[in-house]
């Protein structure tokens, strides 16, 4: 999967050749890492800072896409099931890529389950899209991932190295 690719590529730069040579941080450790802090959604429930922040900006993500005309269309089986007050759609993709994205930027702790890139963004394989993507949609995700991560006070330096990786998926995405 082009999940474990950039997995791989994240942790294989960060190994530790030797004693001189100490274990660099991943992404995700700039993001918050493994530390645990109370989930603002359930205080119950201790979340690791790094999921936190990435969830954080995933949802943000998600509702500047919805106010999106570029390419809210292309989530329209999303935005009728939140617009009839059925959240559980909305729940499962803010978790699928919350996941994605632990992974891909180096968490240990967590595992994507969910659809390679290909089969989720072609509608052929994935009833809930709405279309195929062109390069002006990925475009427009890219600008409307950077609002939320701006919405979420990500620095400049992280929203770099986030939109490289998140770059490295167009060829999957756009078919």
């Amino acid at each position: 999967l082009l999940c474990s690719a950039l997995l791989i590529g994240v942790v294989s730069s960060c190994k530790k050749d030797d004693a001189s040579n100490p274990v660099q941080p991943t992404l995700y450790d700039s993001l918050g890492g493994t530390a645990k802090v109370a989930d603002p959604v359930n205080p119950s429930v201790m979340i690791e800072k790094g999921r936190l922040g990435i969830r954080s900006v995933v949802d943000s993500t998600i509702f500047v896409i919805a106010g999106d005309s570029r390419i809210n269309g292309k989530f329209s089986v999303l935005l009728a099931e939140v617009g009839s007050g059925d959240l559980s759609g909305f729940m499962d993709l803010s978790k699928e890529l919350t996941d994605f994205f632990c992974v891909a930027t180096g968490a240990k702790n967590f595992t994507y389950t969910g659809l390679d890139m290909m089969a989720a963004h072609d509608p052929t394989r994935n009833p809930r899209m709405n279309g195929r993507s062109s390069n002006a949609d990925f475009d427009a995700f890219i600008e409307d991932l950077v609002a939320g991560a701006n919405q979420n006070q990500v620095q400049a330096n992280l929203i770099a190295s986030i939109g490289r990786l998140v770059e490295g998926l167009r060829t999957q995405v756009v078919q």
